[in-house]
């Protein structure tokens, strides 16, 4: 029958690689961005976040999409995403106008090392890039396990502060 012979056919291509997962993403923060670069999946991204900075061939090779809090709803239509990635509950009203029209969005809401590191194992699982998101894991694991080897050294530990946004407040 056809159906076999279809199935045979693929079975004699073993070359022919499928990319799994969503094809076309659009990235409505940076950090999914600089992942998906570092995972080898830009290809799939359809368009960035204005605030992305790493890579900076991003902001060359990808139409920007949207600010932090503001997005251009047509033009991400326009890019035909099958998955829009998003941050937190300042991009709730994006969110919910994408979801109203049938856009498919996952919202990260990593607000801790522990969070960033399972927003990046959420990533190759939708790209079907676990390996090397495990293995980027376990690098930055090491990194810092090493700066904390580091740091025991010190004859106190250091105070940090670290502004991310100014309106509203987000700093640690």
């Amino acid at each position: 029958t056809s159906g076999s012979a279809v199935f045979h056919a693929a079975r004699q291509a073993p070359d022919i690689a499928v990319m799994q997962g969503p094809q076309r993403i659009a990235c409505l923060t940076a950090e999914t961005t600089e992942v998906l670069y570092l995972l080898g999946e830009q290809s799939r991204i359809v368009g960035i976040s204005g605030f992305t900075t790493r890579p900076e061939i991003a902001r060359k090779e990808k139409p920007r999409i949207s600010a932090f809090s503001t997005a251009n709803i047509d033009k991400i239509l326009e890019l035909q995403p099958d998955l829009v990635l998003a941050f937190s509950d300042l991009q709730t009203n994006i969110v919910a106008e994408l979801v109203r029209i049938g856009v498919e969005v996952h919202v990260f809401n990593q607000r801790s090392v522990q969070g960033m590191l399972d927003m990046i194992a959420t990533l190759g699982a939708l790209t079907h890039a676990n390996d090397r998101a495990a293995a980027l894991i376990e690098s930055l694991q090491q990194t810092m396990r090493q700066v904390v080897e580091t740091a025991s050294y010190l004859p106190r530990a250091p105070k940090v502060y670290f502004e991310e946004w100014n309106e509203p407040l987000i700093s640690g």
